[in-house]
């Protein structure tokens, strides 16, 4: 029998006992240190971070700069923006990653899946043919072929082209 170890698996886990209340986005904003934060591109109200947690290689998140926790309470400016950063994420990611199709989702709310409802943010997730298998149904394991630091070199660069 082969042994998989996930290892960010625990730190996962462990962040879960955290109050759902908490947001760790505005931190990552404020820290200066895009690499760390996994933030691949910032714009004027909105920016984009690859998901600490990620379904997928390559799963982002889009999110106002401001924390909002509904669409009506953008501004004319954030919405024009976020819109156009989920665009332009897919197509960052299309080009970088060439997945054969996404998922791009809004949780609005914790009964909603919303893991920090305070915070609005869309994901973008990179889907390939058999990207899921049956390990995480009998597994309770992920299989990620692909580190978040590479990945976030690859997606920071192909952002600033």
């Amino acid at each position: 029998m082969n042994h998989l170890h996930p290892y960010w698996r625990m730190r996962y886990i462990e962040s879960r006992k955290k109050p759902a209340e908490e947001n760790p986005f505005p931190a990552l904003l404020a820290a200066g240190d895009d690499r760390a934060s996994l933030i691949v591109h910032r714009g004027a109200t909105c920016f984009v971070l690859l998901n600490n947690f990620p379904y997928n290689p390559g799963h982002l998140m889009v999110l106002p700069n401001r924390e909002v926790a509904d669409l009506a309470a953008l501004t004319t400016a954030e919405r024009a923006e976020f819109l156009d950063l989920l665009i332009r994420a897919q197509a960052v990611l299309t080009a970088t990653m060439r997945p054969a199709g996404f998922n791009i989702g809004i949780n609005l709310g914790k009964v909603a899946g919303a893991g920090i409802p305070r915070h609005l943010h869309a994901h973008i997730v990179p889907r390939w043919e058999g990207d899921h298998n049956f390990m995480p149904v009998t597994g309770d394991t992920r299989i990620l072929p692909q580190a978040l630091d590479e990945l976030w070199e690859k997606l920071a660069a192909a952002f600033r082209a």
